[in-house]
């Protein structure tokens, strides 16, 4: 048989080149591979980072830009109360007089009125809006307030403070509370009192969510608030969420308003004259004792410290 009917078999030489051709393109390919991997994890990873950056720099835009609003209306973190307005939901119970004697459960002691000295009593009123005492002190005794608010014998101060944040499920409802009322107080200070009486007349119980942002401003618009879209927009934005935890961290450093050396220690704590109650809560008498004996002390003290004047010899 001819050798030119042998077949081409490939040497041991060139298969060793065709393998290591082979294994270079193979090579390449990872190479390639590889290198697109990193492109794209890069990719990735400075796509996350500039995410994470801008949302950052929103925030913190976001609080830089959104200046520490202060309320209007509101002298010492509290509002004055110089006229009552009727309230929607309490009308009976603000305009009944206040109880008498026997009524408010005493019949010896005569229940005095204020103006027995001959000038208004100082009142300040701190109330956390979710504090059981805060509401119970206000149902007993807002007729008698009241009363005494419209016939001059004692200015009454209400102060929002926020002691029970931690004390519905969360939701900081005692602070989100005392902001709704500053927004009232500003933007419209006539039916604060009216506002503030519903809040504290029909609460929420401790530990439970309390009334949403959405609820708070429905209550004021039932009281009749003027302004109502600067009050909605006011109580659902919290645009006063860290005045109130600024004004209660005042009053826990105190001194509180007209005092020496007061500081709030619990919710409500009323102050008369500087002199801080410590009767019971629900009764309206005792209440009244304790004014009248205040504003006796404070007046007899001023008469002791005005000097007599020295007669004029007569000629």
């Amino acid at each position: 048989m001819s050798s030119d009917e042998t077949p081409n078999v490939p040497t041991t030489r060139n298969s060793r080149e065709a393998v290591r051709e082979k294994a270079q393109q193979v090579h390449a390919q990872q190479s390639r591979a590889r290198l697109m991997r990193r492109i794209i994890i890069g990719a990735v990873a400075v796509v996350a980072i500039g995410a994470i950056g801008t949302a950052v720099t929103m925030a913190v835009s976001a609080q830089v830009s959104k200046p520490q609003l202060t309320p209007g209306g509101m002298d010492e973190d509290g509002i004055r109360i110089t006229d009552i307005s009727a309230v929607a939901s309490s009308e009976e119970t603000l305009e009944t007089p206040a109880p008498t004697p026997s009524e408010a459960g005493s019949s010896e002691t005569p229940t005095p009125e204020p103006t027995a000295t001959g000038s208004s009593v100082d009142i300040h009123v701190y109330v956390d809006y979710l504090s059981p005492d805060a509401g119970e002190f206000e149902r007993a005794n807002a007729r008698l307030l009241a009363n005494w608010i419209t016939e001059g014998a004692a200015t009454v101060t209400y102060h929002p403070v926020a002691l029970l944040t931690a004390s519905s499920n969360g939701t900081k409802y005692s602070l989100r509370a005392a902001a709704a009322a500053a927004c009232v107080a500003t933007h419209s200070p006539e039916q604060f009192y009216a506002f503030n009486h519903d809040l504290l007349d029909d609460q929420p119980e401790v530990n439970t969510d309390g009334f949403s942002d959405v609820e708070l401003a429905d209550i004021a618009g039932a009281v009749g608030v003027d302004h109502v879209k600067s009050v909605r927009s006011c109580i659902e934005d919290q645009d006063f969420l860290n005045w109130a935890k600024d004004a209660t961290s005042r009053a826990l450093e105190g001194p509180l308003v007209g005092s020496e050396d007061l500081v709030l220690t619990s919710a409500p704590m009323i102050v008369i004259n500087g002199v801080a109650y410590v009767g019971a809560l629900d009764d309206p008498a005792e209440l009244s004792q304790f004014v009248f004996t205040v504003a006796n002390d404070a007046y007899y003290a001023e008469e002791t410290q005005t000097p007599t004047p020295t007669p004029t010899p007569a000629p």
